[in-house]
């Protein structure tokens, strides 16, 4: 995870992203730079659960994109972020994915029961990170959380556990459908099963202005554009849904 910012220009803006965002954030970037030319845009990417707490302990981020609107929402409460900010961008989606022939994902979550055939898989660290969380819930939801917990590797963060699964230091993945769909063609890659969206609870999404960042102009109109029909068309193409019960 990139390092909180230090001081900042005028016209630049500091943004903390969820890590289901590190390839979506490259095209709202580059989006938002079209209208704003002179615009320096600084993302980091990780864990929501970290960012949260940097934010409490003084990070300057300007605008923080969070994949639980928990965490905006407790830092408007805490008087740390504008509560009337906060905008639900997208409700997330997981899916099984692996890089390997022998592993038929058609079969569902069900599969990860083959114990010779997938020795380590990978999630999200689910202390901190909502995309593990997600992927507890939904093993919990089937029945197979105690029949996999022993062979789990842990990411801490969504974009990690994505690494593992294709550096192929575990088997297969519950990894955030944004990091491997192809956003050319909607699809998602060989090998991938997307989790109903009833086996976990929603990963409702919200970006939020810190209390930095209510003061930076650049920071609101990088806010209104997350808002717009441009960026919608791109959280669309990364498979992000507004609408959670589509699948």
């Amino acid at each position: 995870m990139a390092a909180a910012p230090s001081a900042r220009a005028a016209d630049e803006i500091s943004i903390a992203a969820a890590a289901d965002l590190a390839k979506c954030m490259q095209e709202l970037n580059a989006a938002f730079q079209k209208d704003h030319p002179g615009a320096n845009v600084k993302v980091s990417t990780g864990s929501s659960g970290n960012f949260f707490e940097q934010i409490k302990n003084g990070a300057p981020f300007d605008i923080f994109l969070s994949a639980d609107i928990g965490y905006p929402k407790q830092l408007a409460d805490a008087g740390l972020a504008d509560k009337q900010s906060i905008t639900v961008y997208a409700h997330g989606r997981i899916a099984l994915w692996t890089t390997s022939d022998k592993i038929d994902v058609s079969k569902g979550l069900d599969i990860l029961k083959d114990m010779q055939l997938i020795k380590k898989i990978a999630i999200a660290n689910p202390d901190h990170a909502p995309y593990g969380r997600a992927a507890k819930a939904a093993l919990e939801h089937y029945g197979l959380w105690v029949a996999v917990k022993d062979r789990l590797v842990i990411g801490e963060n969504i974009s990690q556990t994505a690494q593992f699964v294709q550096s192929g230091n575990a088997d297969a993945g519950i990894v955030a459908l944004s990091l491997i769909i192809d956003p050319k063609s909607g699809k998602a890659p060989p090998h991938t099963y997307v989790i109903p969206v009833d086996s976990y609870p929603p990963l409702e999404q919200a970006a939020v202005l810190t209390s930095a960042g209510s003061r930076n102009p650049l920071a609101k109109s990088y806010l209104e554009f997350l808002r717009s029909d441009a960026a919608r068309k791109i959280f669309d193409r990364y498979g992000f849904l507004l609408n959670n019960n589509a699948q």
